[in-house]
Formats: structure tokens, sequence, C-alpha cells
């Protein structure tokens, strides 16, 4: 079976990607992470800070380290010809275009969030988001724990595009975002966010569709980051046998 190399291996996914592989009987061939982080990734298996060495020594590559590492991993994966799924959010339009280039070249599957139950949501809410009209406001609350750098979640981006899709709008253009003061009525058709931050959640997400007189609330909850490993070494063992091209989970799921 394909061993896999870990990006961001000291990281919290980085264990629970381990983790993992572990119980489901996937060789880890290591794991790198910044220059100065120490530990073990596996028993036997020390985090080291080559990311070209891991890519060879791979059959394919696990990424959720940090947006200003992408451009590195994503030049390893390529120089290997090895794919890569990154699960790395916080991402701007700058890391999409690093992406799109090296899947020229690799296969790479990009995704907001590896979780299986999360991706089957996205393809709920751009169903209802398509059926219902304008007049059915979209609202999507995320809550996360107190250490998460980057808001609105990867997941909430990702929830908001499958909404996009459905409505055929660009979420740039139609998005409300930390509303605050007086900011006037709703503007007619635009996706709002919401982000919470505080203890130790792992993820919750709810879209909200409100008319007047009635609401469709659609939503999921993390309840640990397994969720989140097993997804991703799934979709890093479904990878393998992609050519070069961009996915994402639907990808994964057949949807």
């Amino acid at each position: 079976m394909t061993a896999i190399g870990i990006y961001g291996a000291a990281g919290r996914m980085g264990h629970a990607i381990a983790a993992a592989a572990t119980e489901a009987g996937v060789g880890i061939s290591g794991g790198v992470d910044r220059a100065g982080s120490s530990g073990e990734i596996a028993p036997g298996i020390a985090i080291g800070s080559d990311p070209l060495a891991l890519a060879e020594a791979s059959g394919v590559l696990i990424d959720f380290s940090s947006p200003s590492a992408l451009g590195v991993h994503l030049d390893a994966c390529i120089a290997a010809r090895r794919p890569v799924v990154i699960g790395t959010t916080g991402l701007e339009s700058v890391h999409h275009a690093l992406i799109d280039q090296a899947a020229e070249q690799i296969a790479v599957l990009q995704t907001g969030n590896t979780s299986l139950g999360v991706n089957l949501l996205a393809a709920l809410v751009e169903e209802a988001a398509q059926r219902l009209g304008n007049d059915w406001d979209i609202e999507i609350v995320e809550m996360h724990h107190r250490h998460k750098v980057d808001a609105p979640s990867g997941t909430a981006l990702l929830l908001g595009e499958a909404a996009a899709r459905g409505r055929g709008i660009a979420l740039g253009e139609n998005s409300a975002r930390g509303r605050d003061g007086i900011t006037g009525a709703r503007d007619v058709g635009s996706i709002g966010f919401a982000s919470l931050r505080g203890g130790s959640v792992s993820g919750d997400h709810q879209v909200i569709f409100a008319a007047e007189g009635e609401r469709i609330e659609l939503g999921h909850r993390a309840e640990n980051r397994t969720i989140f490993a097993r997804g991703a070494l799934k979709a890093a063992m479904w990878l393998t046998a992609q050519p070069a091209g961009r996915y994402d989970m639907k990808s994964v799921l057949g949807l």
C-alpha cells in the first residue's frame, strides 16, 4: 500500500493523520514541519525539515501546514512527481494560482474540509440554494477553538462557495462578513458569515436559509479531528490513481 508523507507533521492535524494511518494500516514515509520542530510523527519516525526528500520517499503527500509553506511544498511534489492533498486553510488567490499551476503537472486535491460529512453537506447546501429564491437569506455560522488563526474558516468558505454556485453568483462579490455598527438593511441575495472562537471546539458549521415565517437549518458538528484525518487519508488513497489535474472532495465522494 502507498506510504504517505505529511507536511505540517508537528501540528494537531499532522498527528491526527498519522494516528489514522496507523489505525488503517497505511504506511507513513515521514513528516516535515517548519525549522525548529522536533519529535516523532510515528514511533521511530522523526519529524524532518526537507520537503523534497519527503516527497521523493512518499507515494502521496498530505499538507496541513500553512499558506506560507504551500509554494515550497508544491515545488517539492512537482519535482518528485507526487500527488498531494492540500487541507491547509487561509489560502488566498495567489495560493490558488500556485495550485492551478501545479495541477498541470501532478494530481492535486485541495479542499477547505476533508470530512466526508461536511462535503455531503456542501452538496445539500448547493441544491437548496439552487431551489430557493433570493427571498431566502443565507447565513453561515461557524465556531472553532481559540487557537484558530483564520476566519471565516475554510469550511465556512467551502459552504459559501457551494451556496454561491447554487445561485449562479460569485461569492466574493456577494458576501457579508463581520457586521458591526449601523450596517443598514441586509443586501438581497448576499451570503452572510459569522465566526465564533473559543474553547476546544473542533468545528461547528450551520447554514441557515431564512425566509418570511420559516427557516431551514443545515449543519455539521465535528466532535474530534479524527473525521478530518480519515477523510484526508481516503482522499490521498483515491488521488494516487488519478492523472494530473485539480480535484476536490466531491470527486472522492462521486458527487
